[in-house]
C-alpha cells in the first residue's frame, strides 16, 4: 500500500470519516442512506441555490424508481474553498452535517 493518496483518496476518507461519527448517534436512520462524492454538482441549481455553488445535497428517497435517501459532497466546490486537507476535513464535516441534518429534519448544531 502506497504511503501517499490522492486527493481525491484523500477526500473521499474525509467524507467517510464524517459520516462515521454521525452514524454512531444515528445508526438506525442513516443505514439506508447512500452517500457519494461527485466532483461537480450539476448544473442545474436548486432554486435556492440561485447565488451558490452546491458543496452537498440530499436527495430524498424515490420509492417508485427503487432509490433510498442519498447525499453527495461535491469535491471541486468543497476543495476550492479549502487552503490544506484539515480545512478540507472540517468543511467535509459541516457539509455532510448539513446535509444529514436535511434528511433527519434536524438543526445541524443538534447532530
Amino acid at each position: 500500500m502506497p504511503g501517499w493518496r490522492t486527493r481525491s483518496e484523500a477526500f473521499d476518507e474525509a467524507v467517510l470519516a464524517a459520516v462515521e461519527k454521525l452514524e454512531k448517534r444515528w445508526s438506525r436512520r442513516l443505514a439506508k442512506v447512500e452517500f457519494g462524492v461527485e466532483e461537480v454538482p450539476p448544473s442545474d441549481p436548486s432554486p435556492w441555490e440561485q447565488d451558490a455553488i452546491a458543496l452537498g445535497r440530499y436527495f430524498p428517497a424515490d420509492t417508485a424508481a427503487g432509490l433510498p435517501d442519498r447525499i453527495v459532497v461535491y469535491r471541486r466546490p468543497v476543495q476550492s474553498r479549502c487552503a490544506d486537507s484539515a480545512e478540507v476535513s472540517l468543511l467535509v464535516e459541516d457539509v455532510v452535517r448539513e446535509q444529514v441534518a436535511h434528511l433527519l429534519g434536524k438543526d445541524p448544531e443538534d447532530l
